[in-house]
């Protein structure tokens, strides 16, 4: 949930590291850090409590220099956000330190430490690692060092451990956390993420879990699990130095948010004809591994877990296949029975997602012999874990927030239901349909953006001083309040829940009033009229209704009921044009309160920890 940057060169690194750092910015942290070592002086560190602007003006402060170097920004886990609990840590100042991820066994790990005489001065899980590769140190043979102390690690993590007397080498090591190479020209780097090396190089090694690297300038080796050297494959990334600039946008989750017709297009382009879908987008054994199937199991968390939800809809509703959903953390600790002949489809957006991979692992422990995975980053762990996959081609996505990675998700996995349907012998009507929805959508989304934009920004005004909101859906509606509802909390910090329309008699209704806005999801499809007498019930105890409808559905305005209309054309693709509004609606709420739409506080992007 946290970022490093390393580097080794001829240069001076410190621009590097603190660029790559900028780049990391979107996962989510609270401090940030950077190590050096230059000219025989030994380390050189800056830390610094907040942004990562805050640690470049005490970098320049420091005139902080070297060849070569760690960076960290850092999401708290153990200890609270502060300056003495940043990465990197340092050890009798001969080890330093950057470390993603939860040592689990860290408790007894410093009990020893302290028994030995070590001295903690964080309240942090990492600085074991610095105390271990010391107490394993003998000479100046850091690689020794590392993989005996990896040896003494229970949980995940991805490192990188610099000695003071080895002035041209990094090591670096990962189990459960990601962690690439980009290769320089008389020059290498490392990194938690891809993205924080594009301005440097466009060419990487991914490294596998327990895999361990020597770095230097000119050489790299890679050693497996095993401590075999292997030679893992140079891949070429297609990112491009400014794919993370916000453009004429106020936010980058406003510019992700427009964004959306343009990434779905990307999703379906090549993929889909007039009439149906091209089964090899999915991978080459699709064909074969579709045809075994006889029901689906969605692993997934947080807005991927919604967008399961809604498939889960349209699996049994247009298709008749069974399909149930499960949130990844749950799945991998509950015991659950294995269903005959189901393909495990898991969604993660980075692919690196702590509580999805392992739900992956779990699911095939017990005995799931199929795996498919809907993510949007080529290289990662989930799609090499996965027997197929399908990519959203979303493109880099930095808000917090998920919007456009929400929307390319349902639409990937209304791809899957199609074909899924297409291999149990559905309809070519059905196909059809869904296709012909899916090809309209993009130019539906544009639509509906530039039309509900400004009455939203108008609609937000009221939320100023609010504390309280609630989401209200049925059918494939529901999962879409809840994903409205997380968004409104994730970036205005204001509470938000979400029911299914017909349970607010259950329990909901108690707590409307006339400071309770209570916001409704209408499309016009069969549960229209039950959901009319759901907002009458809010209506007649003085709520105030906020109603996002198809165009073609009359509510009727009124004292209390506020009605934003929608141009939406088919049924199928619905859920996803009424996830574009309570998009807009948490942003223009949040801008107004004044919280930092981007960054929120207390989250990730990337959440690469249990």
């Amino acid at each position: 949930m946290c970022g490093i940057v390393g580097a080794v060169a001829e240069r001076n690194v410190v621009p590097i590291l603190l660029e790559g750092l900028r780049r990391l910015e979107y996962r989510g942290y609270d401090s940030a850090g950077i190590a050096t070592l230059g000219n025989g002086s030994g380390f050189s560190r800056v830390r610094s409590q907040g942004k990562v602007n805050v640690l470049a003006q005490d970098v320049e402060s420091a005139s902080l220099k070297g060849h070569i170097g760690i960076a960290h920004t850092r999401w708290a886990t153990h200890g609270k956000p502060s300056e003495k609990n940043a990465h990197p840590h340092i050890c009798n100042n001969s080890v330093a330190v950057v470390h993603n991820g939860i040592i689990e066994n860290f408790e007894a790990l410093k009990a020893s430490q302290l028994a030995s005489g070590f001295k903690f001065t964080s309240e942090t899980d990492t600085e074991v690692i610095a105390h271990s590769v010391c107490h394993n140190l003998e000479g100046d043979n850091l690689l020794a060092a590392v993989q005996q102390s990896l040896g003494e690690l229970e949980g995940a993590y991805a490192i990188a451990v610099m000695l003071h007397s080895n002035p041209d080498e990094l090591i670096v090591a990962r189990k459960g956390s990601p962690l690439v190479i980009g290769l320089g020209i008389g020059e290498n780097f490392i990194a938690s993420d891809i993205a924080a090396l594009i301005p440097v190089t466009n060419r990487f090694i991914i490294l596998e879990d327990g895999d361990v690297a020597i770095v230097h300038r000119d050489v790299i080796k890679i050693l497996d699990s095993a401590g075999q050297a292997v030679e893992r494959e140079i891949s070429s990334s297609n990112l491009t130095a400014d794919v993370a600039e916000k453009g004429h946008y106020r936010h980058y989750m406003l510019k992700e948010i427009f964004e959306q017709p343009k990434a779905i297009t990307d999703t379906l382009t090549d993929r889909l004809s007039h009439s149906d879908i091209s089964l090899s987008s999915f991978g080459l054994e699709a064909s074969q591994i579709f045809s075994e199937i006889k029901q689906v199991l969605i692993l997934a968390c947080g807005t991927s877990y919604h967008s399961g939800v809604v498939a889960k809809y349209w699996f049994e509703s247009l298709v008749g296949i069974p399909c149930q959903v499960e949130i990844a953390s749950e799945f991998r600790y509950r015991h659950p029975v294995v269903l005959e002949d189901a393909l495990v489809v898991t969604i993660s957006q980075s692919g690196e997602t702590a509580d999805t991979l392992a739900a992956l692992e779990e699911a095939k422990r017990i005995g799931y012999k199929r795996s498919l995975c809907i993510c949007n980053v080529a290289e990662s762990s989930l799609v090499r874990a996965s027997d197929l996959a399908l990519l959203t081609r979303a493109g880099p996505e930095i808000g917090v927030a998920s919007t456009k990675a929400f929307t390319t998700q349902l639409v990937a996995l209304l791809m899957l239901v199609s074909s899924l349907g297409r291999s149990k012998g559905v309809s070519n009507e059905v196909e059809t349909s869904i296709v012909k929805a899916l090809n309209r959508l993009p130019l539906t989304i544009e639509t509906v953006l530039a039309q509900v934009d400004q009455p939203i920004q108008a609609l937000a005004e009221t939320f100023i001083d609010k504390e309280n909101c609630l989401f209200l859906g049925r059918g494939a509606m529901y999962p879409i309040a809840m994903e409205g509802a997380l968004k409104l909390k994730e970036i205005s910090y204001i509470h938000a829940e979400a029911y299914p329309a017909g349970e607010l008699k259950h329990g909901p209704l108690a707590l409307v009033d006339s400071e309770m806005p209570v916001i409704v999801v209408a499309p016009n499809n069969e549960l229209l009229e039950k959901l009319k007498s759901n907002m009458q019930e809010v209506h007649a105890r003085g709520g105030q209704l906020v109603v996002f409808a198809d165009h073609q559905v009359d509510i009727g305005q009124d004292d209390g009921i506020r009605v934003i209309s929608l141009e939406v054309d088919s049924d199928i693709t619905a859920p996803i044009v009424f996830t574009l509004p309570l998009q807009l609606l948490s942003y223009h709420v949040a801008v107004l309160r004044g919280t930092d739409v981007d960054q929120p506080r207390n989250l990730a992007k990337s959440v690469t920890v249990e």
